[in-house]
């Protein structure tokens, strides 16, 4: 009971982001609000870490096999993908560099409050 408990509050927080994306007229996905306010209901203590915990961290365990279908239905656009790999594989590596400079830069603002890490 304890996992659906957890579920249902994480589920929450992403219909939550539903109406959200619903409400704002901004391109912004609906999952990109749940995570927001996700993190201001741990952040501020609403939340607390323990109440989603197991759960969260099966989710993130299995978060490769949510990928599977869509990685396999790329295939079937094999044709207009092929004569651009060059220059995909270079949005990618240029956006995931991206993707973790910001994600660093945020975890170490994020991080001076925190005395753990230094």
């Amino acid at each position: 009971m304890k996992y659906v408990k957890q579920a249902f509050l994480i589920f929450l927080f992403s219909l939550a982001g539903q109406v959200l994306q619903e409400l704002i007229p901004l391109p912004i996905p609906a999952a990109i609000y749940g995570f927001v306010l996700l993190f201001i209901a741990l952040s501020t203590g609403l939340l607390k870490e323990a109440h989603i915990q197991e759960t969260a961290g099966f989710l993130m365990k299995i978060m490769p096999l949510l990928f599977v279908a869509p990685g396999v239905n790329i295939l079937s656009y094999y044709q207009l993908i092929a004569p651009k790999w060059a220059q995909i594989l270079t949005v990618i590596a240029v956006s995931t560099f991206c993707v973790f400079a910001v994600a660093g830069l945020v975890a170490k603002v994020l991080g001076k409050g925190d005395a753990r890490h230094g």
